[in-house]
């Protein structure tokens, strides 16, 4: 396997394991691309998945406050939008950074509207 296949791939891992939604696997895989890559290109891409996935889950943690903190009724909170888009971003967002990493090899790829952490 080359250098660039081996790119594509461990890239592509980094932003396809956030799609899975469960809650410590998706952060485990960029994790260990991080700590076991040495590609520049690759360990970018890990890191901006990471902060991507430390990211929803703030917003998810505010916009759940937000429902339960609403009117008094959880159900007609007014996080709920907020809550569905989130849901919506966290499952669309990797898949677009995943064909971007596969497709686009000499630069990585960053989410936009995110605080970057690492």
């Amino acid at each position: 396997m080359t250098n660039l296949e081996k790119r594509k791939l461990l890239s592509a891992l980094s932003h396809g394991a956030l799609v899975l939604n469960v809650a410590v696997l998706p952060v485990l895989i960029p994790i260990a691309v991080l700590i076991l890559s040495d590609d520049s290109i690759v360990q970018q891409n890990a890191r901006e998945a990471i902060n991507f996935c430390i990211n929803i889950t703030v917003y998810i943690f505010i916009f759940l406050l937000l429902t339960f903190m609403g009117i008094g009724i959880p159900l007609i909170g007014r996080g709920i939008p907020l809550l569905f888009l989130t849901l919506f971003v966290s499952w669309v967002m990797p898949i677009i950074a995943a064909v971007h990493a596969a497709t686009q090899l000499d630069r990585a790829y960053r989410y936009p509207f995110i605080l970057r952490v690492l």
